[in-house]
């Protein structure tokens, strides 16, 4: 059956279906709907975050029915947590506007995306302690890495950040959606070499 949705854009809201084991251990459907966590950017028309789920370092499978996005006050996860998200980036034209307030968008991205907004450089590259994986949902978009190194994703392309500094560039004429995971890593400041590890 092809989607009402079929037509090359992702919707802004998305449908996200959670499951749960009953008390007698049947597999049940617990939600049905859109992520709380939806947010249209007003001030970079056309940036979408989506924040489907999220885990703690102490996530069980006996999922109690509550939601975790509301109670999520850092996008970055530790170690031992997660993210998913969904984000559409509207093309790079959009920050060449007359209109464009830069002061207004970082605002915007710091209440929307708290921990993420704050690993922004100017030039929009950033870097997270993360493993994160994705894939290209919908349209194109340019991996940047450092030294002005690219990559062209496409749809269905496939991507794994390894704590790299990184920016999204979409130097097409319409959005670009990407669904990624943010796992928590530890970062080599972090690892006891002691060890052995």
């Amino acid at each position: 059956m092809v989607s009402e949705n079929s037509n090359g854009k992702v919707p802004v809201n998305v449908r996200r279906v959670v499951t749960k084991n009953d008390t007698k251990g049947a597999a049940t459907f617990s939600q049905d709907g859109n992520p709380p966590r939806t947010d249209v950017f007003k001030s970079i028309p056309g940036l979408v975050s989506r924040m489907i789920w999220a885990t703690s370092s102490s996530t069980t499978v006996q999922f109690d029915g509550t939601d975790p996005t509301p109670l999520v006050t850092d996008f970055i996860p530790k170690p031992g947590e997660t993210r998913f998200l969904v984000l559409t980036f509207p093309p790079d034209a959009v920050f060449r506007s007359p209109d464009f307030d830069p002061q207004a968008a970082m605002a915007e991205n710091l209440a929307v995306s708290p921990g993420l907004a704050e690993r922004f450089e100017p030039d929009g590259k950033h870097r997270t302690p993360t493993v994160d994986y994705g894939v290209v949902l919908d349209g194109e978009i340019w991996m940047e890495l450092d030294n002005g190194s690219q990559t062209h994703l496409v749809q269905f392309d496939t991507f794994v950040q390894n704590g790299t500094r990184h920016a999204w560039r979409n130097k097409s004429d319409r959005p670009a959606t990407i669904a990624v995971v943010l796992v928590g890593a530890l970062t080599p400041d972090e690892l006891d070499y002691e060890d052995g590890l």
